[in-house]
């Protein structure tokens, strides 16, 4: 590492750049049921996932007939959150919806 001295006599040293690594991302994953609804479960789209009306009924159609969806991507922190915030919402209306995290493919433990 290079050193230098200025004109007080103090020695600094250059750090090397660092690069920052981007946060590890996960999959939302909204898993079907047979009890929660339809609107319901567009709603939980548009409202925790800011879904727009469209987006939010495509993705509930994909999970009707494919079991399973992704409702969003995010760092964990965020994920995390919105898996709970929507089953808490569940729980209070008596739904069994189930969300899952998973990471997204390609992001490595480095």
């Amino acid at each position: 590492m290079p050193e230098f001295e200025d004109d007080t006599g103090v020695v600094t040293r250059t750090k090397p750049e660092k690069k920052v690594k981007r946060p590890r991302l996960y999959k939302v994953l909204m898993h079907n049921d047979d009890y929660t609804t339809r609107d319901f479960v567009v709603w939980v789209l548009q409202t925790i996932f800011h879904k727009s009306e469209n987006d939010a009924v495509r993705v509930m159609l994909h999970v009707h007939h494919n079991g399973v969806g992704v409702a969003g991507i995010y760092t964990r922190e965020v994920a995390e959150t919105k898996v709970a915030k929507t089953e808490r919402l569940a729980r209070e209306n008596e739904y069994p919806l189930r969300l899952t995290m998973e990471p997204t493919e390609g992001d490595d433990d480095d």
